[in-house]
């Protein structure tokens, strides 16, 4: 999770804010679609930065563009599937200190998630994640992420962050890769949080013709770009 490289000017820290790059958007509807992973991105796609002071500060904030999601592999009819909802109804920010993230804290509206199946979206409403009840999902940063340097343009570089995740009232520690590609002008940030249902008192999303496995797979796939 890495960003702006260019020095700070007359000692004032550089916004940023995230964005969905072009290629994400709507994605993770369908089971071919990875989600979570980087787009066919050109590193060095509009590179308008130099290598400027690493010793900077910055603070990061959420664009509405943002995508956070849900994977779970079901058999319907006796045919295996992968489920897959999607929300891009998220808020937050995070902080960079030299090469160390120091902050986050992002916000999901899980009243927004949606898949392809209007019948799927009204269980995961309903008696699975009962949004009514806990509409967000919450993560904090509870530990400071150490990039150690600032990667070269195009070099993805993969690092291991630690905070506290709340989902359906219940709130626990977790600790998951993410993987940051700096691109010159943007930084992508990937990753996924394996959930089992009952560590999270979520009930199986089994009904009707439909079984799932009793886990399943949160997952981000974001862009950070200048303010």
């Amino acid at each position: 999770m890495v960003g702006d490289r260019s020095p700070r000017r007359g000692g004032r820290r550089r916004g940023w804010s995230l964005r969905l790059h072009p290629l994400h958007r709507g994605v993770g509807t369908t089971a071919s679609d990875p989600g979570h992973t980087f787009g066919d991105v050109d590193p060095k796609r509009n590179d308008k930065l130099g290598p400027g002071d690493r010793r900077i500060r910055r603070d990061l904030e959420e664009s509405s563009d943002s995508v956070v999601g849900y994977r779970v592999k079901e058999v319907l009819f006796g045919q295996s599937n992968v489920a897959v909802g999607r929300t891009t109804s998220i808020s937050g920010s995070m902080k960079v200190s030299g090469t160390t993230v120091t902050a986050a804290t992002f916000a999901v509206d899980m009243t927004t998630v949606a898949s392809d199946q209007s019948r799927r979206d009204g269980q995961f409403n309903g008696r699975i994640m009962e949004t009514s009840t806990y509409p967000t999902a919450t993560f904090t940063l509870t530990q400071p992420i150490e990039l150690g340097s600032i990667p070269a343009q195009g070099t993805k570089q993969t690092y291991q962050a630690t905070g506290n995740l709340t989902l359906h009232g219940v709130t626990k520690t977790v600790t998951f890769n993410v993987t940051g590609l700096y691109t010159g002008s943007t930084t992508q940030v990937a990753g996924s949080i394996p959930i089992t249902f009952a560590d999270w008192n979520i009930p199986n999303p089994s009904f009707g013709p439909v079984s799932t496995e009793d886990h399943g797979v949160l997952e981000f796939a974001l862009i950070f770009s200048p303010a």
